[in-house]
């Protein structure tokens, strides 16, 4: 049997649609016709509304799963994972770790927020560790921890794990989510600190299938022009037919793609709907 796998972008840095809300973060909601995932949750401050006007029922959530523990993808976690009462959160054990940027002056703290992070471990039975790949429901998968090796790919920012930014942070539980369709596997990134490249080569080893749609944050905000020249040319030997970079991609990179890939580069503000074809039985 054949089933529609929608992604709606429920939070994002643009928006287009009167009535919702952006902000800087990033959040999404797949729904696959017999299960729904919420994907990251933004700052918190957009979760709520843009839920509610784009008429998505957050306590239907069998799934949440978060792609990395910053405070743009982790501030409405408390308010989603009350009113999801039946689902489980999916993460990494990296993600509760404290984390601080120093790209400002002074050191900012972006990790998740200590009252959030009480709330998850008062329920801890609802979380599952994804250290490696895991199905969160039939259909879609974590792909837990992500390989490092290109030599041009980096975390994208000067990210620590102390407030004296001593201790670099590899943002080791940087995640991405897949789902195996009829056209090929589609990708949701959250910021990809792995490494776009590393990321999409992780799933293409996993899954033995091409990539047919990206869609999410690609984190090169900060990346020079090798890194992005690079990254251009990996992309095209995968031919991805559909590409929806976001949040944390960066003018300097959209514009390089955009060029690049004129007929695939898709907008993804706030409200943004993605369908795509599964069959039932692919579950794997």
């Amino acid at each position: 049997m054949k089933h529609n796998v929608c992604i709606t972008v429920l939070v994002e840095n643009t928006v287009r649609k009167q009535g919702l809300w952006g902000e800087h973060g990033l959040a999404f909601w797949i729904d696959t016709g017999e299960y729904r995932v919420l994907f990251d949750t933004g700052q918190g401050h957009a979760l709520a509304i843009n839920a509610s006007r784009l008429t998505i029922d957050l306590t239907r959530a069998d799934a949440i799963v978060l792609s990395h523990g910053h405070y743009d993808h982790t501030g409405g976690l408390r308010y989603a994972f009350d009113h999801a009462g039946r689902s489980r959160l999916f993460l990494h054990p990296q993600a509760l770790v404290p984390r601080f940027s120093a790209s400002d002056n002074p050191v900012r703290e972006i990790g998740l927020s200590s009252i959030t992070e009480g709330a998850l471990r008062r329920q801890e039975p609802r979380l599952v560790w994804t250290t490696g790949p895991v199905a969160v429901v039939p259909g879609v998968f974590a792909t837990g921890e992500i390989p490092r090796r290109t030599t041009y790919e980096d975390v994208g920012g000067n990210f620590f794990l102390d407030e004296a930014c001593c201790r670099p942070d590899p943002i080791l539980d940087d995640q991405a989510l897949y789902i195996p369709t009829d056209a090929g596997v589609v990708v949701v990134l959250g910021c990809a600190h792995a490494g776009a490249i590393n990321t999409l080569n992780y799933i293409r080893e996993l899954t033995h299938q091409p990539i047919h749609a990206v869609l999410g944050g690609t984190h090169l905000i900060n990346a020079g022009l090798p890194r992005i020249a690079q990254t251009l040319v990996a992309l095209r030997d995968m031919n991805i037919q559909i590409f929806a970079p976001m949040h944390c991609t960066g003018p300097r990179a959209l514009a390089a793609l955009w060029t690049a890939f004129p007929n695939q580069i898709c907008d993804g503000a706030v409200g943004t709907q993605s369908t795509f074809t599964r069959n039932s039985e692919r579950t794997s």
